[in-house]
């Protein structure tokens, strides 16, 4: 069936003389084991031991493979609804021209629209530090353009030789 079965069913369960029942269509109560294996038989459907450190241990009526399978399918839904984030970067030097400015915030836009967070930063290299000013003046140009698609979650930082801001995507239903 499976590499290692969670619960033990039928013969797999060993070293047991008595087991409470449960399940559908049976009365709860505690019954021999052979009892209770020859209930599932009648009923055509698996005696699955639930909580085996009961005493005595608590056995189920029921369709393990349906049961199995109810339970991966629950699992992939969950896993389905978990929504990844994903994180996109755009770099812009100080003195980034009009067009590459145009051209960076296009897609910018087009990322928040996906649903991806955007990490604007500006790459200071050698000297061009001395225009920090710029690089945020930009950095904030940039939020407010795009301010109909996604919210700043931290204004623009300098760290090291770039200074870096985030922005995240707007819900979809706001």
């Amino acid at each position: 069936m499976e590499k290692t079965a969670a619960h033990r069913i039928n013969e797999l369960i060993r070293g047991v003389s008595e087991v409470r029942l449960v399940g559908e269509n049976i009365e709860p109560g505690v019954f021999k084991f052979t009892e209770a294996l020859r209930l599932a038989n009648e009923l055509e459907v698996d005696l699955v031991e639930i909580s085996p450190n009961a005493d005595p241990p608590v056995c189920k009526l029921m369709d393990y493979g349906k049961f199995i399978y109810q339970q991966k399918k629950r699992e992939k839904e969950l896993k389905a609804k978990s929504t990844q984030i994903t994180v996109k970067e755009i770099r812009f030097g100080p003195q980034t021209d009009e067009h590459d400015y145009e051209f960076k915030r296009k897609n910018a836009e087009k990322f928040l629209k996906e649903g991806s967070k955007l990490k604007a930063f500006v790459f200071f290299k050698g000297r061009s530090i001395i225009y920090k000013e710029q690089g945020q003046i930009l950095l904030l140009r940039l939020a407010q353009d795009l301010e109909e698609f996604g919210k700043v979650e931290a204004m623009p930082v300098l760290e090291g030789k770039r200074m870096i801001m985030f922005i995240a995507p707007k819900k979809k239903g706001k």
